[in-house]
Parts: structure tokens; C-alpha cells; sequence
């Protein structure tokens, strides 16, 4: 394994793979409805990475340092047999940790193959335990049970879950307290995001936004948080746990309190582009090279020149104008 570092010193530790472009929501923030219709344009088979491009990709990048795979979507537990891409990802020399980001309303089905499989944790985004609130924001009309069923059924496979919750001024913001208080009384870690300016559809506007310490007081007037030290390099979460207790509330800060500095994630779209951060307007067409007979060594040597050009730090240059740049969509490239 040979370490690479980019041009601010950052190390390649996490890549995160989005396995598909479609998702069975619509949620405001991410894939609103009104642009992601029935005659919306999503990939065709052809055009996504096979599994075995998947794994040869991965493979070159556990060799810079990957340790960390996290698959998403778009809806990752759409792509059909995911647990057989898993199996195969868990296998690679140097990966340490596979997980997953779904919105739950697959997982208690797939649960138990995915820990099979080789998935160590799942994320779960949910943005609120009220029903009506909860309808409105994922526009399917998929009831709060529904992804609390898969939350538990991934509980009792073994699986680590963390929940997500993206908190939106005027939206949301009423569900706060009870989803701290419900997830506490259930032992799971809840992760708070602050509302981002990804993509250039979900209409992002900073008044909307609900920062990190604006959602800790509000949570600290009714419970006792102390803080969590970092577990390692780059980890995104600032971190507390309910005082007394091991359940954590963690805040993902990425508009108030930037974590630039630290990032040492990669991302690969569902057709193959490598991207090197998240607000990224461009990537690179690895595919394009799998497709054309390129060798392993060329594609290594070329994620690795990638990386150590890198300089991307969106989140602590951000501006009111560039936040209205041409940026990829959530939906495309995975959170």
C-alpha cells in the first residue's frame, strides 16, 4: 500500500460509491420532485459501473490508502444483488469497514444478507418521526414505520445504525427534540446535518439553514451532552453523548463549522467519474478508461495524480456567489 497525500496534506483513507441514480423518494433537498419526474432522463444499465468495474476500482484505490468503502445512491438497496458487490468489496486487501446509506425502506428485507455479506453499519436517513412531516419532505407517501422497521431489523441482524436526520428551517425543525428523545430511549447514535447547498435544484438558501450550535443549544436546554473525543483523522461528526449513557448525538457541520481541512474522502459516481469533493462541478471519466483497455497501472497512476493535484476546500471559500455555481447533484454522487 502506498500512501498518497494531496496538496494540503490530506491523506485518500474513505471512498464512497454510489451504485445507482435512482431513488424510491423525492425529498425537497436532494431530488425534488418537479425536476426528478416520471420522464426524468436516469442512467441506463450500460452506463453504470458493473460490479466487477466496481471492484477493480476499489482495488486500485485500497492500494493509495482506501480503507473505508461506503456505498450510496441515489437509493443504494436498489441496485440488484448489492449484497454480492459487498461480499466482493469486503474481500479487498486493506479495506477495512463497508458500509451503507439508505433511507431504510428496503433494509428490513436485506438486512441480514447485508451483515452476511460484510456490511459493518448503515446509515438511515430519516427527518422526522411525524408522519404528515415526514410524508411531505419524502413527497412517496412512505410512513415513519416503514423506516423504522428497517432501522430495527438492521439493529437486530448486528449491524451498527446511525441515524440522519437534515434539518431545515421551516420544515423540520419542530422535529428535533423528539427525535433526540426517541433515539435516545433506543440506544442509537442520531447525527444531525445541517441543510447544504448541493447540487443546484433543491433551491438551498443559508436562511434555511439551522447551524450546529443553534441545534446543540437547542438540545443541551433539555438533555446533558458532553463531548466525544475524535476517533480518527477526518471524521466528519463533532460528536457528544447523552451524559451518563453511550448514546451519542452527533452534528455534521458543513456550512458553519467546515471540516475542509480533514476531508479525506474520494467519491465515484454511478458512471464512473471520480470526484474529489462533494460540491465538485466536474469529475474524471474512470470508466472511460476500464472501457478503453487501459491497464490497472495507468488507472492507478491516474486516481493518484488526481489526489495529489487535489486542492478542493468548497465548504471554507464558500460565498454567496459561488454557492450558486454549477455544482452535481446529491442524488448523483452519494452524500
Amino acid at each position: 500500500m502506498k500512501n498518497v497525500l494531496d496538496t494540503r496534506k490530506r491523506p485518500l483513507r474513505d471512498l464512497r460509491i454510489s451504485v445507482t441514480d435512482r431513488c424510491n423518494f423525492r425529498c425537497s433537498y436532494c431530488m425534488p420532485k418537479e425536476i426528478f419526474g416520471a420522464d426524468y432522463p436516469f442512467m441506463k444499465q450500460d452506463e453504470i459501473l458493473s460490479f466487477e468495474e466496481i471492484v477493480r476500482l476499489a482495488e486500485l484505490f485500497a492500494q493509495y490508502g482506501v480503507e473505508k468503502i461506503r456505498l450510496t445512491g441515489g437509493e443504494p438497496l436498489l441496485r440488484r444483488d448489492l449484497p454480492v458487490l459487498v461480499q466482493r468489496l469486503s474481500a479487498i486487501d486493506g479495506i477495512k469497514y463497508v458500509t451503507l446509506t439508505t433511507n431504510g425502506v428496503f433494509l428490513a428485507k436485506h438486512a441480514k444478507a447485508l451483515k452476511d455479506a460484510g456490511i459493518c453499519r448503515v446509515n438511515v436517513s430519516l427527518d422526522s418521526l411525524d408522519d404528515e412531516v415526514f410524508k411531505n419532505i419524502n413527497n412517496m407517501n412512505t410512513s415513519v414505520s416503514t423506516v423504522l422497521k428497517g432501522i430495527f431489523s438492521a439493529r437486530d441482524a448486528g449491524l451498527e445504525v446511525k441515524v440522519n436526520m437534515v434539518v431545515k428551517k421551516g420544515l423540520n425543525d419542530q422535529e428535533v427534540l423528539p427525535m433526540v428523545r426517541f433515539f435516545k430511549e433506543e440506544n442509537i447514535t442520531l447525527r444531525f446535518i445541517e441543510y447544504m447547498d448541493v447540487g443546484c435544484t433543491n433551491g438551498w438558501n443559508f436562511k434555511d439553514v439551522i447551524s450546529k450550535k443553534q441545534l446543540y443549544d437547542m438540545i443541551q436546554e433539555h438533555y446533558q451532552l458532553e463531548p466525544v473525543k475524535q476517533d480518527f483523522f477526518g471524521e466528519v461528526a463533532k460528536r457528544y453523548r447523552h451524559k451518563g449513557t453511550d448514546t451519542e448525538v452527533g452534528f455534521i457541520s458543513s456550512v458553519t463549522e467546515t471540516f475542509c481541512g480533514s476531508c479525506t474522502r474520494a467519491r465515484l459516481s454511478t458512471d464512473g467519474k471520480l470526484y474529489t469533493c462533494l460540491f465538485a462541478s466536474e469529475g474524471y471519466d474512470l470508466r472511460n478508461m476500464l472501457r478503453s483497455g487501459a491497464s490497472d497501472e495507468e488507472v492507478a497512476s491516474t486516481i493518484q495524480s488526481l489526489w495529489e493535484k487535489r486542492d478542493d476546500r468548497y465548504s471554507e471559500v464558500r460565498t454567496e456567489e459561488s454557492q450558486k455555481n454549477r455544482k452535481i447533484e446529491m442524488s448523483y454522487i452519494g452524500g
